[in-house]
Protein backbone atom coordinates (compact mmCIF):
# COMPACT_ATOMS: atom_id res chain seq x y z
CA UNK A 1 0.00 0.00 0.00
CA UNK A 2 2.97 2.36 0.84
CA UNK A 3 4.39 1.73 -2.46
CA UNK A 4 1.11 2.34 -4.33
CA UNK A 5 0.98 5.74 -2.38
CA UNK A 6 4.03 6.94 -3.78
CA UNK A 7 3.52 5.75 -6.89
CA UNK A 8 0.53 8.09 -6.99
CA UNK A 9 2.61 11.21 -5.55
CA UNK A 10 4.86 10.39 -8.66
CA UNK A 11 2.03 11.02 -11.06
CA UNK A 12 0.92 13.55 -9.58
CA UNK A 13 2.39 17.23 -10.71
CA UNK A 14 4.29 18.22 -7.28
CA UNK A 15 6.49 20.54 -8.88
CA UNK A 16 4.18 23.79 -8.56
CA UNK A 17 3.55 22.92 -4.60
CA UNK A 18 7.06 22.72 -2.52
CA UNK A 19 5.57 20.57 0.40
CA UNK A 20 4.89 18.06 -1.95
CA UNK A 21 8.58 17.80 -3.35
CA UNK A 22 9.40 16.84 0.04
CA UNK A 23 7.12 14.24 0.59
CA UNK A 24 7.86 12.52 -2.64
CA UNK A 25 11.61 12.51 -1.95
CA UNK A 26 10.30 11.04 1.56
CA UNK A 27 8.60 8.51 -0.39
CA UNK A 28 11.38 7.64 -2.75
CA UNK A 29 14.53 7.30 0.28
CA UNK A 30 11.79 4.53 1.57
CA UNK A 31 11.54 2.55 -1.06
CA UNK A 32 15.12 2.59 -1.59
CA UNK A 33 15.46 1.20 1.76
CA UNK A 34 12.75 -1.18 1.72
CA UNK A 35 14.29 -2.64 -1.83
CA UNK A 36 17.61 -2.65 -0.07
CA UNK A 37 16.36 -4.73 2.51
CA UNK A 38 15.06 -7.24 0.37
CA UNK A 39 17.95 -8.02 -1.43
CA UNK A 40 20.62 -8.16 0.90
CA UNK A 41 20.79 -11.88 2.11
CA UNK A 42 23.35 -13.65 4.26
CA UNK A 43 27.03 -12.76 4.18
CA UNK A 44 30.46 -14.75 4.68
CA UNK A 45 33.40 -12.23 6.34
CA UNK A 46 36.49 -12.67 7.95
CA UNK A 47 39.39 -10.28 8.77
CA UNK A 48 42.10 -13.72 8.43
CA UNK A 49 43.96 -13.39 5.07
CA UNK A 50 42.88 -14.89 2.03
CA UNK A 51 46.58 -16.76 1.70
CA UNK A 52 48.32 -18.29 4.94
CA UNK A 53 51.55 -19.51 5.32
CA UNK A 54 52.25 -21.45 8.03
CA UNK A 55 54.88 -24.27 9.01
CA UNK A 56 54.96 -27.61 9.45
CA UNK A 57 53.58 -29.20 12.92
CA UNK A 58 51.87 -25.98 13.80
CA UNK A 59 47.68 -25.26 14.16
CA UNK A 60 45.91 -22.63 12.27
CA UNK A 61 42.59 -21.53 12.49
CA UNK A 62 40.82 -20.63 8.78
CA UNK A 63 38.30 -17.65 9.28
CA UNK A 64 34.36 -17.78 8.22
CA UNK A 65 32.43 -15.45 9.90
CA UNK A 66 28.61 -14.75 8.72
CA UNK A 67 26.03 -12.70 9.30
CA UNK A 68 22.38 -14.00 8.44
CA UNK A 69 18.93 -11.62 7.04
CA UNK A 70 15.64 -11.10 8.62
CA UNK A 71 14.30 -13.29 5.63
CA UNK A 72 17.06 -16.17 5.94
CA UNK A 73 14.28 -18.58 7.82
CA UNK A 74 15.74 -21.95 6.58
CA UNK A 75 17.49 -24.79 7.68
CA UNK A 76 21.76 -23.46 8.58
CA UNK A 77 23.88 -25.37 6.76
CA UNK A 78 27.93 -25.28 6.97
CA UNK A 79 30.19 -26.97 4.80
CA UNK A 80 34.24 -27.22 4.88
CA UNK A 81 35.83 -28.53 1.02
CA UNK A 82 38.76 -28.25 -0.60
CA UNK A 83 38.49 -27.10 -3.60
CA UNK A 84 39.82 -29.21 -6.72
CA UNK A 85 42.50 -27.58 -8.34
CA UNK A 86 41.02 -29.49 -11.68
CA UNK A 87 37.47 -27.97 -12.43
CA UNK A 88 36.29 -30.84 -14.39
CA UNK A 89 36.51 -32.69 -10.73
CA UNK A 90 34.22 -32.14 -8.37
CA UNK A 91 35.23 -30.97 -4.51
CA UNK A 92 36.14 -32.66 -1.48
CA UNK A 93 33.87 -32.55 1.62
CA UNK A 94 35.74 -32.21 4.66
CA UNK A 95 33.48 -31.44 7.27
CA UNK A 96 29.63 -30.06 7.42
CA UNK A 97 27.73 -29.04 10.10
CA UNK A 98 23.31 -29.30 9.88
CA UNK A 99 20.44 -29.21 12.29
CA UNK A 100 22.92 -28.82 15.47
CA UNK A 101 24.97 -31.53 13.88
CA UNK A 102 28.56 -31.89 12.92
CA UNK A 103 29.80 -34.53 10.38
CA UNK A 104 33.16 -35.45 9.59
CA UNK A 105 33.36 -36.58 5.96
CA UNK A 106 35.49 -39.60 4.32
CA UNK A 107 38.90 -40.96 5.98
CA UNK A 108 41.86 -38.91 4.22
CA UNK A 109 44.60 -37.56 5.58
CA UNK A 110 43.55 -33.94 5.24
CA UNK A 111 40.37 -34.62 7.59
CA UNK A 112 43.02 -35.56 10.84
CA UNK A 113 43.04 -32.98 13.15
CA UNK A 114 39.52 -30.95 11.83
CA UNK A 115 37.65 -29.49 14.15
CA UNK A 116 35.11 -26.00 14.08
CA UNK A 117 36.45 -23.79 15.86
CA UNK A 118 33.56 -22.35 17.88
CA UNK A 119 31.19 -24.53 19.81
CA UNK A 120 28.25 -23.54 18.44
CA UNK A 121 28.91 -22.59 14.66
CA UNK A 122 25.21 -21.67 14.37
CA UNK A 123 26.31 -18.31 16.50
CA UNK A 124 27.91 -16.48 13.27
CA UNK A 125 31.70 -18.57 13.34
CA UNK A 126 32.05 -21.08 11.04
CA UNK A 127 35.66 -21.26 11.58
CA UNK A 128 37.96 -23.99 10.71
CA UNK A 129 40.75 -25.25 13.18
CA UNK A 130 43.46 -27.73 11.95
CA UNK A 131 46.18 -29.48 14.55
CA UNK A 132 49.46 -30.44 13.57
CA UNK A 133 49.90 -29.19 9.90
CA UNK A 134 51.73 -31.31 7.52
CA UNK A 135 52.40 -30.75 3.96
CA UNK A 136 49.33 -32.77 2.80
CA UNK A 137 47.47 -30.04 4.33
CA UNK A 138 48.54 -27.29 1.87
CA UNK A 139 45.27 -26.97 -0.70
CA UNK A 140 42.35 -23.71 -1.22
CA UNK A 141 39.96 -24.62 1.30
CA UNK A 142 36.40 -23.25 0.36
CA UNK A 143 33.56 -22.12 3.54
CA UNK A 144 29.65 -22.67 2.61
CA UNK A 145 27.30 -20.78 5.10
CA UNK A 146 23.37 -21.88 3.67
CA UNK A 147 20.12 -20.57 5.15
CA UNK A 148 17.56 -20.64 2.61
CA UNK A 149 17.40 -18.55 0.69
CA UNK A 150 20.49 -16.77 1.26
CA UNK A 151 23.64 -18.70 0.69
CA UNK A 152 27.57 -17.06 1.09
CA UNK A 153 30.74 -18.74 0.46
CA UNK A 154 34.66 -17.83 1.00
CA UNK A 155 38.32 -19.38 -0.09
CA UNK A 156 41.29 -19.63 1.65
CA UNK A 157 44.70 -21.04 0.48
CA UNK A 158 46.98 -22.63 3.07
CA UNK A 159 50.12 -22.88 2.38
CA UNK A 160 52.77 -25.49 4.76
CA UNK A 161 55.92 -24.79 4.92
CA UNK A 162 59.27 -26.84 6.67
CA UNK A 163 61.56 -24.21 8.82
CA UNK A 164 64.98 -24.09 7.66
CA UNK A 165 67.03 -26.80 9.03
CA UNK A 166 70.58 -25.19 10.78
CA UNK A 167 72.80 -24.07 8.20
CA UNK A 168 76.04 -25.17 7.18
CA UNK A 169 79.30 -22.77 7.53
CA UNK A 170 82.42 -23.11 5.83
CA UNK A 171 85.49 -20.73 4.02
CA UNK A 172 87.65 -22.09 0.80
CA UNK A 173 90.62 -20.40 -0.47
CA UNK A 174 93.03 -20.71 2.48
CA UNK A 175 92.10 -17.42 4.23
CA UNK A 176 95.63 -15.83 2.87
CA UNK A 177 96.16 -12.54 2.95
CA UNK A 178 96.05 -11.31 -0.33
CA UNK A 179 94.34 -14.42 -2.13
CA UNK A 180 90.65 -14.96 -2.53
CA UNK A 181 88.38 -16.33 -0.18
CA UNK A 182 84.46 -17.17 -0.17
CA UNK A 183 82.29 -18.02 2.52
CA UNK A 184 79.62 -20.36 2.03
CA UNK A 185 76.47 -21.39 4.08
CA UNK A 186 73.90 -23.77 3.33
CA UNK A 187 70.86 -25.64 4.85
CA UNK A 188 69.79 -29.23 4.22
CA UNK A 189 66.09 -28.98 4.51
CA UNK A 190 63.55 -26.04 4.43
CA UNK A 191 61.31 -25.30 2.01
CA UNK A 192 62.08 -22.81 -0.82
CA UNK A 193 62.39 -19.73 -1.48
CA UNK A 194 65.56 -20.03 1.27
CA UNK A 195 66.97 -16.50 1.46
CA UNK A 196 70.94 -16.43 3.32
CA UNK A 197 72.25 -13.47 4.87
CA UNK A 198 75.50 -12.75 6.02
CA UNK A 199 76.87 -10.37 8.83
CA UNK A 200 79.61 -9.45 11.01
CA UNK A 201 79.38 -10.22 14.56
CA UNK A 202 80.57 -7.59 16.70
CA UNK A 203 83.05 -6.58 14.61
CA UNK A 204 80.96 -4.05 12.51
CA UNK A 205 79.57 -4.15 8.78
CA UNK A 206 80.74 -6.19 6.38
CA UNK A 207 83.41 -4.60 4.24
CA UNK A 208 81.79 -3.23 0.65
CA UNK A 209 84.58 -5.09 -1.09
CA UNK A 210 83.03 -8.29 -0.42
CA UNK A 211 80.02 -9.63 -2.41
CA UNK A 212 77.65 -11.72 -1.03
CA UNK A 213 74.69 -13.94 -3.01
CA UNK A 214 71.22 -14.29 -0.95
CA UNK A 215 70.14 -17.23 -3.05
CA UNK A 216 73.13 -19.41 -2.92
CA UNK A 217 74.54 -18.18 0.42
CA UNK A 218 77.75 -17.11 -0.98
CA UNK A 219 79.72 -14.39 0.63
CA UNK A 220 82.85 -13.78 -1.83
CA UNK A 221 86.02 -11.65 -0.51
CA UNK A 222 88.63 -11.40 -3.48
CA UNK A 223 91.42 -9.49 -1.73
CA UNK A 224 91.61 -10.97 1.69
CA UNK A 225 93.25 -8.49 4.34
CA UNK A 226 93.07 -7.94 7.45
CA UNK A 227 89.93 -5.88 7.89
CA UNK A 228 87.78 -8.85 6.93
CA UNK A 229 89.13 -11.33 9.30
CA UNK A 230 86.29 -11.73 12.77
CA UNK A 231 83.54 -13.99 13.42
CA UNK A 232 80.57 -14.04 10.55
CA UNK A 233 77.35 -15.17 10.64
CA UNK A 234 75.19 -16.80 8.41
CA UNK A 235 70.75 -16.72 8.40
CA UNK A 236 69.05 -19.02 6.18
CA UNK A 237 65.11 -18.02 6.50
CA UNK A 238 62.00 -18.77 4.43
CA UNK A 239 58.23 -17.72 5.36
CA UNK A 240 57.84 -19.42 8.82
CA UNK A 241 61.06 -19.64 10.25
CA UNK A 242 64.90 -18.81 10.19
CA UNK A 243 68.26 -20.51 11.68
CA UNK A 244 71.78 -19.25 11.86
CA UNK A 245 75.50 -20.78 12.13
CA UNK A 246 78.34 -18.52 12.42
CA UNK A 247 82.14 -18.66 11.42
CA UNK A 248 85.50 -17.58 12.19
CA UNK A 249 87.30 -16.28 9.14
CA UNK A 250 91.44 -15.55 9.78
CA UNK A 251 93.56 -13.52 7.41
CA UNK A 252 96.90 -15.67 7.36
CA UNK A 253 100.18 -14.53 6.22
CA UNK A 254 101.30 -16.12 3.21
CA UNK A 255 104.43 -18.25 4.17
CA UNK A 256 107.88 -16.98 2.72
CA UNK A 257 108.15 -18.61 -0.53
CA UNK A 258 112.10 -18.83 -0.89
CA UNK A 259 111.84 -20.85 2.76
CA UNK A 260 109.34 -23.33 0.94
CA UNK A 261 111.72 -23.90 -2.34
CA UNK A 262 114.38 -24.61 -0.25
CA UNK A 263 112.81 -27.04 2.58
CA UNK A 264 111.41 -28.65 -0.64
CA UNK A 265 114.96 -28.98 -2.42
CA UNK A 266 116.45 -30.39 1.09
CA UNK A 267 113.57 -32.66 1.70
CA UNK A 268 113.69 -34.23 -2.28
CA UNK A 269 117.60 -34.65 -1.75
CA UNK A 270 117.11 -36.30 1.88
CA UNK A 271 114.56 -38.70 0.64
CA UNK A 272 116.68 -39.52 -2.55
CA UNK A 273 119.88 -39.87 -0.40
CA UNK A 274 117.42 -42.49 2.13
CA UNK A 275 116.41 -43.97 -1.16
CA UNK A 276 120.14 -44.70 -2.83
CA UNK A 277 121.52 -46.27 0.94
CA UNK A 278 118.61 -48.62 1.06
CA UNK A 279 119.10 -49.84 -2.75
CA UNK A 280 122.97 -49.92 -1.75
CA UNK A 281 121.99 -51.86 1.42
CA UNK A 282 119.74 -54.71 -0.31
CA UNK A 283 122.31 -54.97 -3.09
CA UNK A 284 125.07 -55.42 -0.69
CA UNK A 285 123.04 -57.95 1.11
CA UNK A 286 121.97 -60.17 -1.96
CA UNK A 287 125.62 -59.89 -3.07
CA UNK A 288 126.28 -61.71 -0.19
CA UNK A 289 123.76 -64.37 0.02
CA UNK A 290 124.66 -65.02 -4.03
CA UNK A 291 128.34 -65.11 -2.78
CA UNK A 292 127.60 -67.72 0.39
CA UNK A 293 125.78 -69.56 -2.06
CA UNK A 294 128.44 -70.42 -4.68
CA UNK A 295 131.04 -71.49 -1.86
CA UNK A 296 128.72 -73.76 -0.53
CA UNK A 297 127.89 -74.95 -4.08
CA UNK A 298 131.85 -75.64 -4.16
CA UNK A 299 132.35 -77.05 -1.45
CA UNK A 300 129.66 -79.60 -2.08
CA UNK A 301 131.59 -80.60 -5.57
CA UNK A 302 134.96 -81.00 -3.57
CA UNK A 303 133.45 -83.18 -1.10
CA UNK A 304 131.88 -85.55 -3.85
CA UNK A 305 135.56 -86.69 -5.86
CA UNK A 306 135.47 -90.04 -5.87
CA UNK A 307 138.74 -91.54 -3.79
CA UNK A 308 141.28 -93.38 -5.81
CA UNK A 309 140.79 -96.95 -6.83
CA UNK A 310 142.26 -99.24 -4.23
CA UNK A 311 140.93 -102.25 -2.67
CA UNK A 312 139.46 -101.90 0.28
CA UNK A 313 138.10 -104.79 2.27
CA UNK A 314 134.47 -104.99 3.82
CA UNK A 315 135.35 -105.39 7.35
CA UNK A 316 137.75 -101.97 6.38
CA UNK A 317 134.83 -100.11 4.85
CA UNK A 318 132.66 -101.23 7.87
CA UNK A 319 134.73 -100.07 10.41
CA UNK A 320 135.26 -97.12 8.99
CA UNK A 321 131.55 -96.23 8.47
CA UNK A 322 131.31 -96.94 11.89
CA UNK A 323 133.91 -94.79 13.54
CA UNK A 324 135.76 -97.07 15.42
CA UNK A 325 137.65 -96.70 18.46
CA UNK A 326 141.03 -97.05 19.74
CA UNK A 327 141.66 -97.72 23.64
CA UNK A 328 144.71 -97.62 25.76
CA UNK A 329 145.68 -99.54 28.76
CA UNK A 330 148.66 -100.62 30.66
CA UNK A 331 150.25 -104.31 30.02
CA UNK A 332 152.97 -104.71 31.62
CA UNK A 333 154.07 -101.32 32.50
CA UNK A 334 154.11 -100.74 28.19
CA UNK A 335 150.76 -99.13 27.05
CA UNK A 336 149.36 -101.21 24.55
CA UNK A 337 146.77 -100.02 22.21
CA UNK A 338 143.53 -102.20 20.74
CA UNK A 339 141.02 -101.50 18.12
CA UNK A 340 137.81 -102.53 18.19
CA UNK A 341 135.31 -102.77 16.00
CA UNK A 342 132.02 -100.67 17.75
CA UNK A 343 132.50 -101.97 21.69
CA UNK A 344 135.97 -102.23 23.60
CA UNK A 345 138.21 -105.14 24.12
CA UNK A 346 139.77 -105.68 27.37
CA UNK A 347 143.62 -107.61 26.97
CA UNK A 348 143.77 -110.78 28.81
CA UNK A 349 147.15 -112.29 29.53
CA UNK A 350 148.62 -115.40 28.19
CA UNK A 351 147.28 -118.22 29.78
CA UNK A 352 151.18 -119.68 28.72
CA UNK A 353 153.19 -117.35 30.37
CA UNK A 354 154.07 -115.53 27.34
CA UNK A 355 154.94 -112.19 27.13
CA UNK A 356 151.91 -110.42 26.05
CA UNK A 357 152.53 -109.38 22.62
CA UNK A 358 152.24 -105.54 22.00
CA UNK A 359 150.11 -103.87 18.88
CA UNK A 360 151.08 -101.37 17.13
CA UNK A 361 147.67 -98.68 16.86
CA UNK A 362 146.26 -99.09 13.47
CA UNK A 363 146.42 -95.40 12.15
CA UNK A 364 143.53 -94.52 10.11
CA UNK A 365 144.34 -92.43 7.02
CA UNK A 366 141.79 -90.25 5.45
CA UNK A 367 142.36 -90.70 2.14
CA UNK A 368 142.65 -94.94 1.92
CA UNK A 369 141.07 -95.31 5.46
CA UNK A 370 142.30 -98.67 7.27
CA UNK A 371 144.87 -100.65 6.16
CA UNK A 372 144.06 -104.52 6.09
Amino acid sequence: MFRQSCSRLRSASFLSCPPCLSVFLLCTASLWSTELKCTRGMQVTSTSPQTIQKAEGESVTLGCSYTLSPLDTGELDIEWSVVSPDTTQKDQMLMSYTSGTKYVHGDHALAKGLSFAARDPSMGDASLSIALLSPAHSATYQCKVKKSPGVDMRKVSLVVMARPSVPICWAEGGELVGEAVSLHCKSERGSTPLKYTWRRGNSGPIPAEASQNSVTGELKVSNHSQSFAGIYLCEANNAVGAEHCRINLKANKPPNRAAVIVGTTVGSLLLIFVLLVFIGLLYWKLSNRHRCEKDFSNEIREDATPPESRPVSRRTSRSASQHPQVTYCQAGGTEVSYFSEGRPHTPSSNSHGHTPVKYTPVEYDSKYGYAV
